[in-house]
């Protein structure tokens, strides 16, 4: 096995021409022959680099409207060959001579997936056989031959070639083979999934594939007894930079990136500038208003106790008057669109805590969500839907006046971010209590009023929100003692009846959505 190995010949085949006639000029200044394929040998003749067409080398012409070009053992065969004496000979024997340097990228499928202006039938057509083929036999014969697949790699190799005087050390050929077989899954797994039907069971994929690159190394997991490490979702046009801007602060850990995806799923329900504020994935303080700096000390107001050290999130650029309110105690993240300048400024003056600059959405990644078990993997349609206004009922004792059916879909935009059994109080459009993760929903209405209470609120005239139906009345009783006026919920219970009945006994207002938002 050698360590080093001259490149003195490089077959080079690409669909994504950028970078290719730099790449091809030093390479053929520094006296590497060159042998191209179709397109690129033009491309390459054109930028004037000399060139050997493939079909010089096989002797047969491109065919079946270019389906078979490269496909050929005077191709393979030197791309195959290891450097020992029988193979060399045999290679010989056939006037064959060896590839060092394959570089292939592929017909642009997967850039046309999701185009549904093109047929099946021309779908097919961007589906690349010989590419594939000489990827992963460049990639088998790593020991013997570098391959490159996208020109992302082009100017690590040429830094290496130069270094080297024109080799390329066996660590980079290994890890350009590894890159290789892992496009080449990739791209097969689409092209698999693209033909696949869905299943008449709920629109899903009979099978699924996914892929994740560029692991980041955290400090630990959820404890620090766990090692942990981020991946992102590998797309073949993706950049070695994580989707999160990071200004200033310490690492990401683990929990943070947990909580942060939290707060920026949480506003992007969002529309008008609003605050979050969250502890452990729950929101233990959200509020809307017109002036960023008041809306974050209202949030800020929900639950200032359990605020301490959480995650602070906002749908629009922080100024300078609300980094400095923010600047006031410990948080262990900001994360917004964007800062003003005075703004960054003031809170890199906090030396822990992170900054982070994300764009805003209420989309998900692919529009599904997945929990992954020891048995396998659970996917579902990612709970992107609030209601849908012709099917919610009023069914209290009254019709919601129109402050608290303000409130209540703003508290029904929160609800759904809590962890289940979920309860929310809001008044004003102002989070002022959370029951998260309770046993019984009692209990959860119970824990909103408590921390309402304990943050000084006043609960009269304030709206509830519940993730779920009611399965008894004595919840929409705790409510109404706390002063609650008005409770939006999925309804569906056996004892709807019961819990309508106890609204009307209060004098409440009560919408059913039809539609439930459990967190688990």
């Amino acid at each position: 096995m050698s360590e080093l190995i001259p490149i003195k010949r490089a077959l080079i085949s690409c669909w994504e021409k950028s970078g290719i006639s730099e790449l091809a000029g030093e390479l053929s200044a520094a006296g590497v022959e060159i042998v191209s394929s179709g397109g690129t040998a033009k491309h390459l003749s054109e930028k004037g680099i000399p060139v050997t067409k493939v079909e010089e080398i096989t002797g047969f012409p491109e065919m079946l409207d270019g389906r078979v070009k490269t496909l050929h053992p005077f191709i393979h065969g030197a791309i195959l060959a290891r450097r020992t004496s029988e193979h060399l000979a045999q290679l010989q024997a056939q006037g064959i001579a060896p590839f060092d340097l394959v570089v292939v990228n592929l017909y642009p499928f997967l850039s046309h997936t999701k185009d549904r202006n093109l047929s099946m039938e021309e779908m097919v057509e961007l589906i690349d056989i010989g590419g594939p083929a000489m990827l992963r036999a460049a990639a088998k014969n790593f020991e013997n031959v570098a391959v490159l697949h996208r020109p992302e790699q082009y100017d690590q190799f040429l830094e290496a070639f130069r270094k080297n005087g024109g080799k390329i050390p066996f660590s980079l050929r290994q890890q350009l083979a590894t890159e290789a077989f892992f496009y080449s899954a990739y791209y097969d797994s689409q092209i698999a999934q693209y033909l696949d039907t869905p299943a008449e069971d709920g629109g899903l994929s009979n099978r699924l594939t996914q892929f994740y690159w560029g692991k980041k190394p955290l400090r630990y997991g959820e404890n620090p007894h766990q090692s942990a490490a981020l991946y992102r979702t590998f797309t073949p046009a993706g950049n070695d930079e994580f989707p999160l801007e990071q200004f200033s602060g310490k690492e990401m850990s683990f929990n943070n990136y947990v909580d942060v995806e939290a707060a920026y799923n949480l506003i992007g329900e969002f529309s008008e500038p609003v605050v979050a504020i969250i502890k452990h994935t729950n929101p233990c303080g959200v509020a809307v208003g017109d002036v960023l700096r008041e809306t974050f000390e209202r949030a800020l107001a929900t639950d200032p106790m359990s605020a301490f050290g959480g995650i602070i999130a906002a749908n629009r650029e922080i100024d300078r008057d609300t980094a400095e309110g923010i600047h006031r105690s410990f948080y262990e993240c900001v994360i917004a669109p964007g800062y003003s300048t005075e703004a960054l400024e003031i809170l890199r003056k906090k030396k822990n805590l992170r900054v982070l600059k994300k764009e805003i959405s209420a989309a998900k990644n692919g529009n599904y969500t997945y929990k992954y078990l020891d048995i396998g993997l659970l996917i579902q349609e990612a709970d992107t839907i609030d209601y849908d206004p012709a099917k919610i009922r009023s069914v209290g004792a009254r019709e919601p006046e129109t402050g608290e059916q303000e409130d209540l879909f703003f508290a029904w935009k929160i609800v759904k971010h809590v962890k289940s059994n979920a309860i929310v109080f809001v008044k004003n459009r102002q989070l002022l209590g959370v029951g998260a993760g309770q046993m019984s929903r009692v209990d959860a209405v119970k824990l909103a009023e408590s921390k309402a209470r304990q943050a000084g609120h006043d609960l009269r005239g304030a709206v509830m929100a519940s993730d779920a139906f009611f399965p008894f009345r004595d919840g929409v009783d705790a409510a109404a003692s706390a002063g609650i006026t008005a409770v939006i919920q999925p309804g569906g219970s056996i004892r709807d009846s019961e819990v309508i009945e106890a609204t009307r006994q209060h004098g409440m207002a009560m919408l059913l959505t039809g539609l439930r938002h459990f967190k688990h």
